[in-house]
């Protein structure tokens, strides 16, 4: 699933190539795209005829256009949507779901979906976000990230730290990749408990989430596969820069030693035994 930086390459092009544009149609292939939208298919396509995309911002994982009055184009690409913007008179891709053109003639808007499990949908703003995740917390590069209160909330919840990381309430944006990532340069185990975290170890790996998440939106993301590019159908390639995650049984750039897979929350937890040692019972706050 795209995390923070994926997503955030796609609202750099977006902000690029539909923002300040008036819609003059938007076409709706697949309902399970809107599924979210409760008034049905005509009323979507109604709803943004004629509205004119004012800006393009985002909030962790999510992307929203805001429109000209108080709502917005609320989007979450899932695991494999695509927002690309491409000549109208191109072929239709195989997985389009939603389809936007535009007043001027210039390039379609497409939301494109292989597995179906993103969507988009109009919703009100409040203060300035989308109604259905205002309970989403800020990402660690808003201005209203609290790390104070973040620290707070975090040695309060008693969890694993890598589940921490991935719970959107307490921090958006970071998912099982940048968790692994981050966790490795911090040096902390993704199964340490939260309370036993100390207020300077949680700064440290704040500036850690901070850091891989900046350099992979240097190099445009991490791509696995196809599912994954930005809106002109490019790829990204932080991939080649990642230190743990994917990286079973190679040499930690660190120490040498054989990177680690374990089982987690049914998918894979990536860290270096030696970097990361393994938390004891009763260990004091560090």
């Amino acid at each position: 699933m795209p995390e923070l930086p994926e997503v955030e390459v796609v609202r750099r092009g977006l902000a690029r190539w539909v923002a300040g544009r008036t819609v003059s149609a938007a076409e709706v292939l697949h309902p399970r795209a809107i599924r979210r939208f409760a008034d049905g298919v005509t009323a979507f396509s109604a709803a943004l005829a004629g509205r004119t995309v004012v800006d393009v911002r985002r909030r962790g994982k999510y992307l929203w256009l805001p429109l000209d009055g108080s709502d917005a184009l609320l989007a979450h690409l899932g695991m494999s949507g695509q927002l690309l913007v491409v000549d109208p008179a191109s072929p239709l891709e195989k997985h389009l779901r939603v389809r936007l053109g535009f007043t001027d003639g210039g390039l379609d808007l497409r939301f494109v979906d292989q597995r179906t499990f993103g969507h988009v949908m109009i919703a009100p703003l409040v203060e300035g976000i989308p109604a259905p995740i205002t309970h989403i917390a800020p990402d660690p590069f808003e201005d209203a990230f609290d790390e104070d209160l973040f620290a707070r909330r975090l040695r309060a919840r008693r969890t694993e730290i890598k589940r921490a990381l991935l719970d959107q309430s307490l921090i958006s944006g970071v998912g099982n990749i940048y968790a692994d990532e981050a966790l490795w340069r911090a040096r902390l185990h993704w199964a340490r408990p939260t309370s036993t975290l100390s207020r300077r170890k949680i700064s440290e790996l704040v500036a850690a989430v901070r850091e891989v998440m900046t350099e992979a939106l240097g190099q445009g993301g991490t791509s696995f596969d196809s599912l994954y590019v930005n809106v002109n159908g490019e790829s990204g390639y932080f991939d080649r820069s990642l230190a743990v995650y994917g990286r079973r049984d190679q040499p930690c750039s660190r120490c040498g030693t054989p990177i680690r897979r374990d089982p987690f929350m049914n998918r894979s937890s990536y860290s270096c035994p030696r970097c990361q040692r393994p938390p004891r019972p009763g260990a004091a706050p560090s």
